[in-house]
């Protein structure tokens, strides 16, 4: 995660950066565990809207009319970290989903932006 690399100078803002990271790697962790072990729960349980349609989008993929399952968000989750998604690849890792997430929490921030800068 590199929390070295952010050259924290203070012991309260390194607790910030772990209290942080450690969210981040705890929403990872379940995903990664609940994507293995329940991989049909519905997706919105997880990930919200914005997400669901970023990670659509971002994969060039119509979102289906039927409500996507966990499987198949977190697998376009992780296609975006490099997860290629292969017969026998097995299920996305760590890895992929952190960088795949990044991914899709960018594009959210761009749909919100899009969205109050629309006129009316």
């Amino acid at each position: 995660c590199r929390i070295e690399s952010l050259q924290l100078r203070t012991i309260d803002g390194l607790q910030r950066a772990i209290a942080l990271y450690l969210i981040v790697s705890w929403r990872i962790a379940m995903l990664m565990r609940f994507g293995r072990t329940c991989p049909d729960l519905p997706a919105d349980l997880f990930f919200d809207q914005d997400e669901r349609h970023a990670a659509y989008l971002l994969n060039k993929k119509k979102p289906p009319a039927d409500p996507p399952t966990l499987n198949q968000v977190l697998r376009l989750v992780a296609m975006l970290g490099g997860f290629l998604a292969r017969k026998g690849d097995g299920e996305p890792g760590v890895k992929t989903i952190w960088i795949g997430l990044q991914r899709v929490m960018d594009c959210v921030v761009g749909l919100q932006f899009m969205r109050e800068a629309a006129p009316g």
